[in-house]
């Protein structure tokens, strides 16, 4: 089979545009002998962690982490007029451009571009500009992407001249050597007449080649589920002759053989996959844990003010508990004891000293300044150091609640500690950990919506 390397691919967190999953896709790649795959969802990372992870670790193949932009076609501030993506010569269209990591200094500073993108550059799309691609443009490799792409657009408006000075701007912000004209074979008429024009611009300017797919679903068959689902984004039905769709069943994951017959004719596009992904070696380190900085008195370590805090708790809560329950024992009291002796080892045998710090920290915040919060729910509930630091209000012994299902030193994980704080009051909860710990160390969370049969039928 024919050395080949997909660059161009959008998976399932291409939201409602997507329809290849990750474990599909890799075993598809494994399958066609590919030893690396690229992701390159639709302006965002949303998928990049559990792409690399499983990538390495279950299917040993090279992750190549990167991102369809969405690029202003001016500045990223500009909101003059709703994107016309209908009408490729109008000036206010987004245009696409394919950016692959490198490295970790490429993956840091996509990570920089995209959230740019959505802070400084949202306007219906998260979109970035060429300021910042040369503020962040290290450790990066730039693929001039698809029939969206700005030199594709320019290309078919017979703007030969603004092709070569958008080409030419491209390299110099990224390097010629880390940029890449990106040809496809799609079945698309236009697509020919881009792709002379970026051969022709390859040999004039000593641009590179390279060929890719655009790969929105996995095999051919899936066209039509793959337009089902686009008319489930933008709310139109499948008779709907003015609805969005592709104008082509090409776009899939293509075998290395038949991109190989499609682009004989400049064997180089397939040969440069391989060097681009020969060059991208991103390795992130996913076994370690980075905390924020918990305040300490000078000459007291971690864990020793983790350990003074849980042991004046653990006063305090069996104060309660005696005066709640007169016949408690020292029998009983042994039995508290023995519990927070073996939990306290292990917290600190797996390094989480800090962690509950700094949960018990904003919590008891909330607490003495009027938010209501939960009493505890899920399997941190059955601990009792998080009792004592009041992190939780339910006592494990009483209620029978096992500490191995929250903490187990032979199935190593980041303890869950789920918190269910007031509406009312959970901003004041949120600008505390902010001021205090640093907004660079704060983050809010998504929840992706996944689509099941029932729904899916429905649709």
């Amino acid at each position: 089979m024919t050395p080949f390397v997909h660059l161009h691919v959008h998976t399932q967190y291409s939201l409602l545009d997507g329809a290849i999953r990750l474990k599909d896709l890799f075993e598809t790649a494994r399958s066609f002998g590919m030893n690396a795959v690229a992701i390159t969802d639709h302006g965002n990372m949303f998928g990049a962690l559990e792409f690399y992870d499983l990538a390495m670790k279950k299917y040993g193949i090279k992750p190549i982490v990167g991102c369809e932009a969405y690029m202003a076609a001016r500045s990223r501030h500009d909101r003059g007029s709703r994107v016309a993506s209908e009408n490729p010569g109008d000036d206010d269209r987004n245009h696409h451009l394919v950016l692959l990591a490198r490295n970790l200094d490429g993956y840091q500073n996509l990570m920089k571009l995209v959230s740019l993108g959505y802070t400084e550059g949202f306007y219906y799309k998260p979109r970035m500009d060429k300021e910042i691609l040369r503020k962040h443009s290290g450790g990066l490799i730039c693929l001039s992407g698809c029939l969206k792409g700005e030199i594709a657009s320019l290309l078919l408006r017979k703007d030969l001249e603004g092709a070569r000075r958008t080409a030419l701007d491209l390299a110099g912000i990224f390097g010629p050597e880390n940029f890449y004209l990106e040809i496809q074979s799609n079945g698309i008429p236009e697509q020919a007449i881009v792709n002379e024009g970026l051969v022709s611009l390859s040999r004039e300017l000593s641009l590179p080649l390279v060929a890719t797919n655009d790969c929105h679903y996995l095999r051919k068959s899936d066209a039509r589920a793959h337009e089902v689902l686009l008319c489930i984004q933008t709310g139109k039905t499948i008779v709907d002759e003015k609805r969005f769709k592709f104008q082509t069943d090409q776009l899939y994951f293509k075998s290395p053989d038949e991109m190989a017959k499609d682009f004989a004719y400049v064997p180089e596009s397939l040969e440069n996959t391989l060097k681009i992904a020969e060059r991208c070696d991103l390795k992130l380190d996913l076994g370690s844990y980075h905390f924020p900085v918990f305040p300490l008195e000078e000459g007291e370590s971690i864990d020793q003010r983790f350990e003074r805090e849980v042991r004046d708790g653990f006063e305090l809560r069996i104060a309660a508990i005696r005066r709640k329950n007169p016949s408690f024992s020292e029998k009983d009291l042994e039995e508290y004891k023995e519990r927070l002796e073996y939990e306290l080892e292990v917290i600190k045998k797996m390094e989480f000293p800090a962690y509950f710090l700094i949960v018990s920290d904003f919590i008891n915040f909330a607490k003495n300044n009027g938010v209501p919060v939960g009493p505890g729910r899920g399997s941190a509930a059955g601990s009792l150091v998080a009792y004592v630091m009041r992190i939780t209000d339910l006592d494990p012994i009483e209620h029978g609640l096992i500490f191995e299902r929250f903490l187990n030193v032979e199935r190593i994980s980041m303890p869950d500690i789920d918190v269910d704080f007031c509406v009312l009051g959970r901003d004041k909860v949120y600008d505390y950990v902010t001021q205090k710990y640093g907004k660079d160390r704060v983050s809010q969370i998504a929840t992706f919506g996944t689509m099941q049969a029932r729904g899916v039928v429905r649709d």
